[in-house]
């Protein structure tokens, strides 16, 4: 498996990932917003044989990464590839000033909130009715220290 910087070339595999794995999945346009016009954020696939599985959009916020998506395309789950989308794009992030790690988590998600817990990411908060489409409420996580992650890459 490689890891590596999205492309344009990727939006319609990254699309369809995102499509089939979240209920209100991003438009086309935020992906390639993302690629080309927005300084802040930091785009990675994981590709397989040629096949993009996997991909994180993440954003340097002075120094905090942010991580705005991730995903794995169902074929693919369970097999450490958003572990190791989130510990390059850490790595890398922390490489560049990132101190500390956030995100926002669905309450129902316990599979991810398990993967933030083994890199030591901690509830912190919450985001009532954050999901326009059921109203479900954000669970808010924090890593309060990037040095000495937890999970290898």
């Amino acid at each position: 498996m490689n890891i590596r910087r999205m492309t344009l070339d990727d939006l319609a595999q990254v699309i369809e990932i995102d499509k089939v794995s979240f209920s209100l999945p991003w438009p086309e346009r935020s992906f390639r917003f993302e690629i080309t016009d927005n300084p802040a954020s930091r785009a990675w696939v994981a590709e397989l044989n040629g096949k993009v599985v996997g991909a994180i959009v993440a954003w340097l916020l002075v120094d905090e990464a942010h991580i705005a998506t991730i995903a794995t395309h169902p074929d693919f789950r369970r097999r450490g590839i958003a572990s190791k989308l989130l510990s390059h794009a850490l790595r890398m992030m922390m490489n560049e000033g990132a101190l500390t790690s956030v995100l926002e988590v669905r309450e129902s998600n316990s599979a991810a909130q398990e993967m933030y817990r083994k890199f030591g990411f901690e509830e912190s908060g919450r985001r009532p009715r954050y999901y326009r489409d059921n109203s479900e409420d954000a669970i808010l996580m924090s890593l309060y220290k990037l040095e000495g992650l937890k999970v290898e890459s």
